[in-house]
């Protein structure tokens, strides 16, 4: 499965959309780039979604369904707790400390209840 990548138009698409026509007011002119922004959002999370199904038939062996679908396509981020874990595992491994990691598993210690 493929990583989600955030769905930012390209500068020279947004310059596009923006260019004021001398007939429209500033609220169409904001409508029709709203507008335009959602549907060309809209055709490239289709497109990823197209990509992510690849060739059905494989797809369908496997049981897939809408919310597999979903998960693939709006991931929930790692919890804190996991990326300490997964730091403290280089820890283990490489003998390896940075600040990067000890801070974030110090954020993540104390963020725990301390029961």
């Amino acid at each position: 499965m493929s990583t989600q990548h955030p769905i930012i138009p390209p500068p020279e698409l947004v310059r596009d959309w923006a260019r004021f026509q001398n007939h429209e007011d500033p609220e169409a002119l904001w409508r029709r780039i709203a507008t335009l922004a959602a549907q060309w959002g809209a055709d490239q999370e289709l497109d990823a979604c197209c990509e992510w199904l690849g060739d059905i038939a494989y797809r369908q062996s496997l049981h897939l369904n809408g919310s597999h679908l979903r998960d693939a396509r709006r991931p929930n981020p790692p919890s804190l707790n996991s990326i300490a874990l997964q730091m403290l595992g280089t820890i283990e491994r490489d003998a390896h400390y940075i600040p990067e990691i000890t801070d974030t598993i110090r954020l993540a210690l104390e963020a725990l209840p301390n029961d």
